[in-house]
């Protein structure tokens, strides 16, 4: 059998945590978290953390592993990543890895381009140059500078059009030359697996995963990052709109109601992305053993 990667993918909310651990258990294996808000020690109940019961059935990798503070992105985890399954595969014939992060799920399965890493003063002008002149400023420079991704980008998205400024101020070549969107071969087969359901369904769990979060103490776990709200890493659902409530701009209710409207966009948002994957096969959350029986006729074929 040749080695191979489960990668499990869909909406948040729709329950991969149990269905992951189900399948690592079947094939007496371990899980890979491709959650880039669940690598972090000091984010629990607003990333989903996996129960501790969950944690003890099967071991997991990259859960709680950095600090909000260590700068962290797909770059690093798919190195990371890579490295894991080198010697995850001398032991386990199939790996599995779950997670909502669509960024992440493509660095590992496809590579990313070799993007050099930000000088700190370019970085530190940029922001400045933001605070002073707005998104307007940033839009016009990149405009100038690589028109090619200006035309691709979501110019509602500062933290992109800044990551592109900066690339393409440090080495003096557009950003856009960066991106090839050539596919890395990897030496492991991937097979593909998509859990979803109906929309309304779906965004009932996102209301009454929420409901429960707030339960387990979110409000309490925001208060406690929330002198670090200016870093990267608490720019994330579900943490910024209490940050607002904390601030007096939004009473509490408007920020729980935020939280939830904000987690069923990026639900359709991780949608849409998956979609245009073609690779990927798809079953309802409930079809736990149609997903082990259709992962155990692929794995069986030559």
């Amino acid at each position: 059998m040749k080695k191979t990667l489960i990668v499990l993918v869909g909406p948040t909310g729709i329950g991969k945590t149990s269905t992951a651990i189900k399948i690592a258990q079947h094939f007496k294996s371990e899980i890979i978290s491709s959650d880039s808000r669940q690598v972090y020690k000091e984010l629990s109940i607003g990333t989903a953390v996996p129960e501790t019961e969950e944690l003890q059935s099967c071991k997991h990798h990259f859960i709680q592993t950095h600090s909000i503070h260590e700068d962290y992105n797909a770059s690093i985890f798919e190195f990371e990543a890579l490295k894991l399954l080198e010697n995850l595969f001398q032991k386990h014939e199939v790996v599995v890895m779950t997670g909502g992060s669509m960024l992440y799920i493509d660095a590992l399965c496809n590579g990313i381009d070799d993007i050099p890493t930000v000088d700190k003063e370019i970085r530190d002008a940029l922001v400045k140059k933001f605070e002073s002149e707005g998104l307007d400023g940033l839009r016009l420079q990149l405009k100038k500078i690589d028109p090619e991704y200006y035309a691709e980008v979501d110019l509602k998205n500062p933290k992109r059009i800044l990551h592109a400024l900066e690339i393409s101020i440090m080495t003096g070549k557009p950003y856009s030359s960066f991106r090839t969107k050539e596919k890395k071969t990897r030496p492991f087969r991937i097979i593909k697996i998509g859990i979803n359901t109906d929309r309304q369904a779906l965004y009932s769990r996102i209301n009454q995963r929420v409901d429960i979060m707030l339960q387990k103490g979110l409000i309490e776990e925001a208060k406690n990052v929330y002198s670090h709200k200016g870093i990267n890493s608490l720019n994330t659902v579900g943490y910024k709109e209490l940050f607002s409530f904390f601030d007096g701009e939004i009473s509490e209710d408007e920020a729980v109601e935020l939280i939830k409207k904000n987690t069923r966009n990026y639900a359709r948002k991780q949608l849409s992305w998956f979609r245009r994957d073609k690779t990927i096969t798809w079953f309802e959350p409930e079809q736990s053993d149609e997903i082990i029986n259709y992962l155990d006729a692929k794995l069986n074929e030559n």
